[in-house]
């Protein structure tokens, strides 16, 4: 909740400035838009017409009688009515390409975005608030843009075609008309704040159901083996129930506020058909002239009550575009400089031409970083690594382990100090040049639906199947691939779940080595495998990490005895540093933590064979 609440501006006016936003981010449509404006202006001035035309025959054809010729009226007529009809299908055409186009736009924005920003902003934001944000609010806005607005332009335009009309008509009549207005306006602020209100709450409380729908899917299995069903029913029904209260709300402010703007109306065409009967009585005003005006009077306030219902409308449209702006506009907090841009390119446009090798020489030169929460995890912290080299990293939880990779791989940058690659201040270098040379295997590997060739194949778009097959060689993952029922054209189903971790494991292997890494990073790699697929995952292991500048960080110290050098990390510090070997001889740190593992894992097979 505290990331949802961090973006929102909790104000109760109703901000142009936003709306002005939303609709330059619709720029690609605005030639759409004004068509919208002009058709939408010529089917006013055609509203306001008819009963001009109705006017004329009441007080010049039909006292005429027979003698009159129709041909050039019923012309005329029929031939403003198919104007109309044409000018209501284009801008029918017109309102659905603003709608789609514009959802499509805001979608695109915020997914660019989100690829744009750091893992700091994950930290913090959840799943369910960024998919609400993308799917429901994103379509929300261009509804009202596309369509909601249609209706403001409309009315805006009847209305002043009508009130011209109307007081050329009758300019005392039309004034009364008039009136009506400053307690409409007055109506219409007090509800207004109230409205937006609710309707801020609402879709706050939506994203809070779309983030429980979220984690009571992925965490469907925690939830059956602690057995909190009844437990999570009874939070959704909270979250559930809350939205519910609000909406009916918000409804009933809505509903309560329409039927006050036609009370207003109504009392307006009461006294225009009082008044006006009395005009056609004593003060000689035409039929024609009388029934023009009650068509405006009764006809005057439909456009006012679409246009009620667009402010409501937007209301609700407001909480959603500010959320989404609020995405959008969301600055990272790792960006590259101009320079570095323009020398390189940014994520989306590379100048790879440009780009220098990435050899592997890696310093930390008195490099402090903490969280954005305050947490501090290194002080003065300086290191130096030499390309090819293979480093362990091993200590106890929150020792700064990941913390220390993190920053290697540029997902965060040093609150103060510099990192260095091949000699360079990385930040001298675009962010894009550094990950496109990282291979990085997670404990827990990501797999994306489709099949098990193509994702390989994200390690590297372009490569042949060939090369796909031969990465799959490389870790030893062909064996199991061949076994499955369409081998390398097997789906490995949503996030891999048609496959075990450590056959997840082998391909996150052959994926990151496809793309052929200058850094390789393993994280916890093997410590959620059997031990059969561990010893599998370290043959893999030795043969990707060769000429390459590796980083492991390990749970199992078994893993490790073949690295270069062992850092033993504790409280962001290293404490020992040196091979397996030289550390064991030593009997420091890393002597207790093998041996007490050792102990455990040998009592563990005791156990397990007794």
């Amino acid at each position: 909740m505290q990331g949802e609440e961090q973006y929102v501006d909790h104000t109760t006016k109703f901000d142009m400035k936003l709306w002005g936003k939303l609709l330059h981010y619709a720029k690609p449509y605005h030639k759409y838009l004004w068509w919208v404006v002009v058709l939408m202006g010529l089917c006013a001035v055609l509203d306001v017409a008819f009963p001009l035309l109705t006017t004329y025959a009441i007080d010049t054809l039909i006292p005429a009688g027979t003698d009159v010729n129709l041909t050039g009226f019923i012309v005329l007529y029929l031939g403003l009515l198919a104007l109309q009809a044409a000018a209501v299908f284009a801008f029918q055409i017109c309102c659905g390409k603003i709608e789609v186009g514009t959802c499509y736009t805001l979608r695109q924005l915020g997914f660019q975005r989100l690829q744009e920003l750091p893992f700091s902003y994950y930290d913090r934001m959840p799943v369910g608030f960024l998919l609400t944000r993308m799917t429901s609010d994103a379509q929300r806005i261009a509804d009202t843009i596309g369509w909601s607005l249609l209706d403001l332009v409309w009315g805006s335009f009847y209305i002043i075609f009508c009130s011209v009309t109307m007081f050329l008509l009758d300019w005392r009549l039309a004034l009364v008309v008039m009136l009506v207005f400053p307690p409409l306006a007055i109506v219409s602020a007090r509800f207004q704040g109230k409205i937006l209100h609710n309707q801020r709450f609402v879709r706050k409380t939506n994203s809070q159901i779309t983030g429980a729908f979220t984690e009571g899917i992925m965490g469907a299995k925690t939830t059956k083996t602690l057995v909190r069903e009844e437990k999570n029913y009874a939070e959704f029904e909270e979250l559930t129930k809350e939205m519910k209260r609000t909406s009916v709300k918000s409804a009933c402010l809505s509903s309560l506020y329409l039927p006050i703007v036609v009370s207003l109306g109504s009392i307006a065409t009461a006294y225009v058909l009082w008044r006006g009967g009395h005009n056609v009585v004593v003060m000689g005003m035409t039929l024609g002239v009388f029934q023009a005006f009650i068509n405006y009077t009764v006809q005057f306030f439909q456009p006012v009550r679409n246009i009620a219902a667009v402010i409501s409308e937007m209301q609700g449209s407001q909480a959603a575009g500010e959320r989404l702006v609020s995405l959008v506009e969301t600055e990272p907090e790792i960006i590259d400089t101009p320079e570095v841009e323009a020398e390189f390119g940014d994520n989306f446009h590379p100048k790879r031409e440009n780009w220098p090798k990435l050899v592997g020489d890696i310093d930390f030169k008195n490099v402090s970083f903490q969280y954005k929460d305050g947490e501090k995890v290194l002080d003065d912290f300086s290191l130096s690594v030499k390309a090819g080299q293979t480093i362990a990293l091993v200590g106890e939880t929150g020792s700064g382990k990941s913390t220390i990779v993190n920053l290697i791989c540029r997902f965060y940058e040093p609150t103060s100090g510099e990192i260095l690659i091949d000699g360079v201040n990385y930040k001298k270098r675009s962010q894009l040049w550094l990950q496109s040379n990282l291979g990085y295997v997670l404990q827990q590997p990501h797999l994306f639906s489709g099949t098990v060739r193509e994702n390989i194949r994200y390690g590297r778009l372009e490569a042949t199947d060939e090369e796909v097959e031969k990465a799959a060689d490389m870790v030893n993952a062909t064996p199991f691939i061949k076994k499955l029922d369409k081998g390398f054209d097997t789906d490995v189903g949503e996030g891999g779940g048609r496959l075990s971790t450590g056959e997840k494991q082998l391909i996150s292997f052959a994926r990151a080595i496809l793309a052929n890494p200058a850094i390789f990073v393993l994280d916890e790699a093997t410590s959620s495998v059997d031990t059969e697929t561990e010893q599998i995952i370290q043959h893999a292991i030795q043969t990707v990490l060769t000429g390459r500048t590796s980083f492991i960080i390990a749970h199992r110290l078994s893993t490790i005895r073949n690295a270069d050098r062992i850092l033993v990390i504790s409280h962001g510090k290293v404490m020992e540093d040196g091979t397996h070997h030289q550390l064991i001889a030593k009997q420091g740190m890393y002597y207790n933590l093998y041996t007490n593992q050792f102990q455990d894992e040998k009592g563990a097979e005791i156990l397990k064979n007794a």
